[in-house]
């Protein structure tokens, strides 16, 4: 997966579910930032690192996986494929909309 295709998949997660998360996210990964800001309407999403409440680090590769549904959000938390900064309840609140 590359960070187009990974901001594409954030842009349709939030045209789909955008208005419940009320939080701003930055989605870390190697080759850059997404940042993901659902206290405004329509839900923002950049390719760029703003202040956030959360933060997940991860592969875009494991990323990937976490979206198709290959990787449990939980596992990859516990196995430190990702790494949660800041507000852990979001990333909860998260694991829901994946």
């Amino acid at each position: 997966m590359t960070l187009k295709e990974a901001k594409e998949k954030v842009s349709a997660m939030a045209a789909s579910h955008g208005g419940k998360l009320y939080a701003k996210v930055n989605f870390v990964f190697g080759d850059g930032t997404i940042h993901l800001d659902d206290t405004v309407s329509p839900t923002r999403v950049e390719d760029k690192e703003l202040p956030a409440d959360c933060a997940l680090k991860m592969s875009l590769e494991d990323f990937g996986k976490l979206l198709s549904g290959d990787l449990n959000p939980m596992m990859a938390f516990m196995s430190g494929k990702m790494k949660v900064d800041g507000d852990k309840s979001i990333a909860l609140k998260l694991a829901s909309l994946f």
